[in-house]
Parts: C-alpha cells; sequence; structure tokens
C-alpha cells in the first residue's frame, strides 16, 4: 500500500507540475493557492454535476441506494484515513488488504440488512389483506 502512495503522490507532483508550467506558458503567474482553489474546485463542481445526475435518478428508485453509496463513501475516506495513521505512527501494518476487508465487513453486513428487510417486506405482504376494488357485489 506503501508504494501504491508513493505512486499516486508522484502522479499529483507531476500533474501539479505540468499545470503550473502551462498556466506559466499563457502568462499566469498562479501560486499553489491559487492552483488548489481552481482544480480542486472545478474538480468538485464536475463530481457534483455526475452526483446530482445520478443521486436524481436514484432517489426516484430507492433512498436506500443513495445511503448506501454516501456511507461506502465515508467508509473509503475512514480506512484510508486509518492506513496512513497506522504507517505515519508505526502502529499496524499499512496495508491495502486491511482496507478491502474494512470495506467487505460494511458490504457483507450492509446484504444481511437489506435480506432481513426484504424478508420483512415479503411478510408484510403476505399478511396484506387483499382488498381488490375492481370487484363489485351483485
Amino acid at each position: 500500500m506503501g508504494e501504491f502512495i508513493k505512486l499516486i503522490v508522484a502522479i499529483v507532483n507531476e500533474l501539479h507540475d505540468i499545470v503550473i508550467g502551462i498556466m506559466n506558458g499563457m502568462g499566469f503567474s498562479v501560486t499553489d493557492k491559487d492552483l488548489h482553489f481552481w482544480v480542486i474546485g472545478l474538480m468538485g463542481m464536475g463530481g457534483f454535476v455526475v452526483v446530482q445526475f445520478l443521486f436524481r435518478l436514484l432517489s426516484k428508485w430507492s433512498i436506500t441506494a443513495i445511503s448506501f453509496i454516501y456511507t461506502i463513501t465515508v467508509l473509503l475516506v475512514i480506512v484510508f484515513a486509518i492506513e496512513i495513521q497506522q504507517k505515519i505512527t508505526g502502529r499496524g501494518n499499512m496495508e491495502f488488504a486491511d482496507a478491502v476487508v474494512g470495506l467487505q465487513g460494511f458490504v457483507v453486513l450492509f446484504l444481511v440488512y437489506l435480506a432481513i428487510r426484504l424478508l420483512v417486506m415479503g411478510v408484510k405482504r403476505l399478511h396484506k389483506p387483499n382488498t381488490n376494488k375492481n370487484t363489485r357485489s351483485r
């Protein structure tokens, strides 16, 4: 996992230098803070547009799907923060597999939740009185 993070850092650093070079070549003098403002701001707005579109579609089908996506996103941040913390403090091993197993735990427990929820919904439907309003007494 340490090598993976080093690769990402190298890619981000290279992109950083390329963007600074392009901006300087166009006659713009940008600071690191200016670059962060615009790049993160534009990435955020791009992500927002995509997420807004997808969540509007999902909201017509299931709020549970939106809750799942939000939760898994937060968990991704948490598990990687824990792995980075382990590397920095030297307590535990920083391993990508640890992050994956932690997320698998959530997915398995979420599937159990869905199974229970579907079971309860099925039982409710079976015990719901059949009130067909199309039949008339003669």
